[in-house]
């Protein structure tokens, strides 16, 4: 697939994202465009004929540690600051109007 860098993407692009952008900037971007795509043109040159395929670069994939109960902080500690508590917990206004 060849798409031309041209004009019309450039106002295709700024439809997609709510953009506008100067004269300047457009020139700009259809160089930056091209560049980007002709490296990834480049990407497609690559032999990768006897490489597997792979979905992450690494074996260890969700290593997650054991879940544990570990100490905490004291509650009196922690609630100490709180402008109201039940001794237990931090007491909040309601976010629901009831």
């Amino acid at each position: 697939m060849n798409v031309p860098i041209d004009d019309n993407l450039i106002t295709y692009l700024e439809d997609l994202s709510y953009l506008t952008f100067s004269d300047d900037e457009k020139n700009r971007l259809k160089a930056e465009l091209k560049d980007i795509l002709g490296c990834m043109a480049r990407l497609g040159e690559l032999n990768v004929e006897n490489v597997p395929e792979r979905s992450h670069p690494f074996d260890n994939v969700n290593a997650f540690r054991e879940d544990d109960a570990l100490p905490s902080f004291d509650r009196g500690l922690i609630l100490q600051n709180a402008p109201e508590c039940d001794g237990e917990a931090f007491i909040a206004p309601s976010a629901v109007a009831g």
